[in-house]
């Protein structure tokens, strides 16, 4: 039996701290016998703070992680010098120098911070929640994080992005052990869907320009407020009043993209909340968001976050559950068809 090893830190979220215990748990071999064996430690043994208003009581100290094939660390919300310092605390860094080499670490949202800390995505690919991408890339600049998707698989180190996203990287992990079948019956146990399309990009929300900013800005929500019209990059530099190589260079400075790249995002965004909100055709959402034709929107679509529109719309705007009456009781039915 393969034995998992859960890290519960101090400020632990107590859903992804679930998360192994409810794949893993669920999974079996043919005969019903499990596949997994999982335990959850504290670094002392003692019991730790959840993010939650209550306290988590493990039966280990972190002498277990010596033991077990693979180590996971949830996140938590109290990481401390971790996330801001770029340090281990004492204790923590005996614990995980502890692990046993060929040891399986698997870390879910910002857990990610910990290994990083610890040296372990040295020059490695990694990923964790798409609000913490950006900070994370900056206190350890020879990491290789990717804020777009689910989850980085390599090899003996994974990663996951937030909250759900750790049961995607769970269920990940049982099809890479044990095949796609044991993968599937494990999602299908715990009601999750065994692979999702697509990555976080999806559910990512940037902010609108401030028309009132300095620099590019102004010119910036005048595009927004004009993304069905066929701009030029003549347009927004006609607009800013200023030469197209300045404006090119001025809004490169100030967004980190060019004006073209931009714009195609800005639009994918509009097409994204028109698809969320509205029941138009596909066609007329490429139209509105300025893409012209439905080809052309699921070709952006699909570049930007990996999903086709149709895809897209059943995430974010699943149909209304139906309501079955009888025998003095209602229930919700939910269709599984796609």
């Amino acid at each position: 039996m393969h034995r998992v090893g859960v890290l519960a830190l101090d400020g632990v979220v107590p859903f992804e701290l679930g998360i192994p215990a409810r794949i893993f748990g669920a999974a079996r071999d043919g005969s019903g016998e499990r596949l997994y064996s999982v335990t959850t430690c504290s670094v002392d043994g003692l019991p730790v703070r959840a993010e939650a208003d209550y306290q988590i009581t493990v039966s280990h100290d972190a002498s277990l992680l010596a033991a077990v094939d693979t180590v996971v660390i949830p996140p938590s919300n109290a990481l401390g010098p971790i996330r801001e310092e770029g340090r281990l605390p004492d204790a923590l860094r005996e614990a995980l120098a502890a692990i046993r080499p060929g040891t399986r670490i698997v870390a879910i949202c910002t857990g990610t911070y910990v290994l990083a800390a610890a040296g372990l995505l040295d020059g490695r690919p990694a990923t964790t929640h798409w609000r913490e991408a950006d900070h994370l890339q900056r206190m350890f600049t020879t990491a290789r994080i990717d804020p777009d998707v689910l989850f980085v698989d390599d090899g003996e180190i994974l990663t996951s992005a937030g909250v759900a996203a750790g049961i995607d990287l769970c269920l990940h992990i049982v099809r890479r052990d044990h095949g796609s079948d044991t993968a599937n019956e494990v999602a299908r146990s715990c009601v999750v869907p065994p692979w999702r399309d697509g990555g976080q990009a999806q559910y990512i929300r940037r902010p609108v320009p401030d028309p009132a900013a300095p620099g590019t800005a102004p010119t910036q929500a005048w595009i927004m407020e004009r993304l069905s019209e066929p701009l030029t990059l003549a347009d927004m530099a006609a607009h800013a009043n200023v030469s197209l190589r300045t404006f090119t260079r001025r809004f490169r400075d100030e967004t980190g993209t060019s004006p073209g790249q931009w714009l195609i995002r800005q639009r994918v965004d509009l097409a994204r909340h028109l698809l969320e909100t509205t029941d138009w055709p596909v066609d007329l959402v490429a139209v509105r968001a300025g893409f012209g034709t439905g080809v052309s929107l699921r070709q952006h679509l699909h570049t930007a976050i990996g999903v086709t529109p149709q895809a897209y719309r059943r995430t974010f705007r699943p149909h209304p559950p139906t309501i079955r009456r009888g025998s003095g009781r209602a229930s919700k039915d939910r269709s599984l068809s796609t």
